[in-house]
């Protein structure tokens, strides 16, 4: 295992950043921020006339499907931008669930237009009184002569309103996994939207699911496969989102360094205080840290080797370090930090949402605790390093 940046990582990770220079800026955040359409148009289009829409999506669909050390590489400059653009919930959990889906039909359909960003998806899977686990999807799925006729709620739907299709997971049946996942269209008859507003001021919309009437051919899934499917794609996504942390954190290190150097006190920069030196240096081992389980993660992804318990390490850890780090920039700005004139508090916000998002740490705390407990299989791959040191003696 190599961790240090490929060729290709490096230019992706050039591009994403020059794109996210030129396109989004601070600004352009702040005017999404409780937006109705939530997402800056602009940057969506510069992402997909570049191909960047596609990195999920294999080249027979119209994508360029990416190895996950190169997508980590995106996601990392997406953090560090806090671009706010549905990708990761179309482009990527989307387009997994189309692609890993045994709907041949909806795959040519869906997946072209993913890929060039003229159709925008997104998953449906939270209720009000449910959880993450699969006893925590009641909307029901009732078979007629009609179709299916969808009928619960759903909350913390991202980017509802600018969307084409929802991807709603809904009950089938009786039993605990009896779950499939349906493609929905956003203006279906019966599908409400009312916008929610959250701690990031990002983009999220409850949606009421009145007897919708979807045809069979809307299952994405082979029957009883949704929660599988669900399960599969998510440990596979976390992985990113865990790199957007890690990007999310390192930008707000930088910005809290170049305040501490120019901040004086005492006719001293703040910075040249013992403690405040402390903190600065304890943040900046946590973001390496994250980054490089991060990057473990990818690589086992890569290489086709077990990378789920990795995936649920890299997301709690990567997250729960962006929020330790963005509240210690928030307490060496000191009062100003608060104020929403100062950019700071923009990154504060988004850590700790970030920590909510796609499995939370309470339930990742579970997964990884299940495998250190429960299970046989190592915690991660063989040592990497100790390999290459056995095969070089040998």
């Amino acid at each position: 295992m190599d961790l240090n940046y490929s060729q290709d990582q490096i230019a992706l990770s050039d591009l994403v950043r020059n794109i996210c220079h030129d396109f989004c800026d601070t600004t352009v955040v702040r005017s999404c921020e409780d937006d109705a359409l939530g997402y800056a148009k602009a940057l969506w289009d510069q992402l997909s006339q570049s191909g960047l829409l596609g990195i999920a999506i294999d080249e027979t669909h119209g994508g360029s499907k990416l190895p996950m050390l190169e997508s980590a590489a995106i996601y990392e400059q997406f953090g560090y931008a806090l671009a706010p653009v549905p990708h990761f919930v179309s482009s990527v959990v989307s387009a997994l669930i189309i692609d890993g889906g045994d709907n041949t039909q909806l795959q040519n359909q869906l997946l072209p237009g993913v890929a060039a960003g003229d159709i925008i998806l997104t998953p449906a899977s939270l209720e009000p009184e449910g959880d993450y686990e699969p006893e925590g999807i009641q909307t029901s799925a009732t078979m007629t002569s009609s179709g299916y006729v969808l009928k619960g709620v759903k909350r913390h739907v991202f980017y509802a309103s600018s969307a084409d299709y929802l991807l709603v997971l809904a009950r089938t049946g009786e039993n605990k996994k009896d779950i499939d996942i349906f493609l929905v269209p956003r203006d279906a008859k019966g599908v409400q939207l009312i916008q929610e507003h959250s701690m990031a001021s990002d983009c999220q919309y409850r949606i009421e699911l009145n007897n919708v009437i979807v045809d069979t051919n809307s299952r994405i899934n082979a029957e009883g496969d949704g929660w599988r499917l669900w399960s599969h794609v998510l440990n596979e996504a976390i992985i990113l989102d865990a790199a957007s942390a890690v990007g999310l954190a390192e930008r707000a290190l930088e910005i809290t360094v170049g305040y501490a150097k120019e901040r004086e006190q005492f006719d001293k920069p703040i910075g040249a205080f013992q403690a405040i030196g402390h903190y600065l240096a304890d943040c900046a081992t946590a973001v390496e840290g994250a980054r490089a389980l991060v990057y473990e993660a990818a690589w086992a992804h890569a290489s086709e080797k077990p990378y789920a318990a990795l995936a649920s390490m890299a997301k709690l850890f990567a997250c729960n370090t962006a929020r330790d780090v963005t509240a210690k920039a928030e307490q060496i700005h000191g009062g100003i930090g608060f104020t929403m004139e100062y950019d700071i508090q923009l990154f504060f916000r988004r850590a700790k949402q970030q920590q909510l998002n796609w499995w939370d740490s309470r339930y990742l705390e579970k997964q990884v605790a299940a495998a250190v407990l429960d299970s046989d299989q190592p915690l991660a791959v063989a040592d990497p390093f100790t390999i290459e040191v056995e095969s070089k003696r040998s």
